[in-house]
Order: C-alpha cells, then sequence, then structure tokens
C-alpha cells in the first residue's frame, strides 16, 4: 500500500485501530468509522478523523466521502452482516480496493463473491506463517507475496561474514532481491553492496519460494 492513498478503515475493534494508526503513523490519510460511541471517543485520542457512524447505511457511506477514498478495510469479522453491507456499499461507491477481515471460510466466500478485491483470516493467516517459519530453516521469518513470491528474513550465514553482497553474488546464484540489511534495531534500506557483512545482521531477501527454499 502507499502512503499517498487515501483510506477508509471500518471497524475500530483491536485489529481495525491497529490497522488505522500504523496507517497514519506511515503519514497515510485516514478516516475511521465505528458505530459505537465509546469506541470512536477512545480511537479519535490516536485518529485524527474519526467518526460515530452506522456504516451499513447507503446514505452514511455518501456523507463520509467514501467514494474519494483509494482503499477502504473492512475490519468487523464479528458481525458477518456489518461487513459484508460494508464491502457492498464500499464496492457500489466505486472504492477502487476493499479488504475485509472475516472469520472463516463461509465468510471469506461470502465476501469474495460480493466483490472484496482481498479477504483476510488474521488467525489463519498468523498460524500459516508461523508454520512456515518454523519449517524454513535458516530464516527468522517469511511472508508470502504472491502464489511465487514471498519475503524471507536470512541470517548471515558463518560463511557470508565479513563477504560483501558483491562478493556472494546472491542475485545472479539465487535470483534473490536484497531489499534491507538488518542489525539491531536499525534497518538500512540504502545499501552498500560493497561493504562485508556483519556477523548479528538479517538480509531481508525478496525471492522466488521455490529458489529460496533451495537455500
Amino acid at each position: 500500500m502507499s502512503i499517498n492513498k487515501t483510506y477508509a478503515v471500518f471497524g475500530l475493534g483491536r485489529y481495525g485501530l491497529a490497522v488505522a494508526q500504523e496507517l497514519i503513523t506511515s503519514g497515510a490519510e485516514v478516516i475511521a468509522v465505528d458505530s459505537d460511541e465509546d469506541t470512536v471517543n477512545a480511537a479519535a485520542a490516536h485518529i485524527p478523523v474519526c467518526k460515530c457512524a452506522d456504516i451499513t447505511d447507503p446514505e452514511v457511506i455518501e456523507q463520509l466521502g467514501i467514494s474519494n477514498v483509494d482503499v477502504a478495510i473492512i475490519a468487523m469479522a464479528s458481525n458477518l452482516e456489518a461487513s459484508v453491507m460494508a464491502t457492498a456499499l464500499c464496492k457500489e461507491a466505486g472504492v477502487p480496493t476493499v479488504i475485509a477481515k472475516c472469520a472463516d471460510e463461509m465468510h471469506k466466500k461470502i465476501l469474495t463473491k460480493i466483490g472484496a478485491d482481498r479477504v483476510l483470516i488474521p488467525e489463519q493467516e498468523a498460524g500459516v506463517r508461523l508454520a512456515k517459519n518454523l519449517l524454513s530453516s535458516g530464516f527468522t521469518d517469511i511472508i508470502d507475496l504472491s502464489k511465487d513470491i514471498s519475503m524471507v528474513e536470512i541470517a548471515v550465514r558463518p560463511e557470508w561474514v565479513g563477504r560483501s553482497l558483491i562478493e556472494l553474488n546472491l542475485r545472479n546464484k539465487y535470483s534473490l532481491n536484497i531489499v534491507a540489511i538488518k542489525q539491531g534495531e536499525i534497518t538500512t534500506i540504502d545499501i552498500d553492496p560493497s561493504k562485508p557483512l556483519q556477523e548479528d545482521a538479517t538480509l531481508v531477501v525478496v525471492g522466488n519460494t521455490k529458489k529460496l527454499k533451495k537455500i
């Protein structure tokens, strides 16, 4: 996602609030909406544009100007009817990208059928990600970007210490793209390929999933 886009977050439970706060922290323009007044009042301290409204009402969607946002995040997995209505209304309003959180596979099928561009089952995805991390020897973290492409964190191996990325030639050998280097609390994206790698460094790498598994 881009900070140049505008976002609407519907549902300010723990998940929706976290998404809205992260977007705002990154500099994005966000409108957050929840039907519970107490929830909205609590979130208002962290979210500049926070509204209490019934987002299952077409008139409310129009009044809030949701048709002008680039991405809508529907974060009300516990309320099937509300999430379905909000998703449908956002698509009808012409929102280019609607991302919906859901509780189970049936919920996911319904949201997909009514036009959600992406449907998430956070608990399930977190479990799958954990399993992959446990099974991926040498990877400290792994995220699927698509069916064939993954982003992983690889701890610098003993034989790599003191050698530069130019020397290791990982791009040509394994078709790996090094997008960042993490060392302690510092993450660097402006990488000097001639600089020797440190023992405590971690490489953030994007590459073909099958090739990554061969490393």
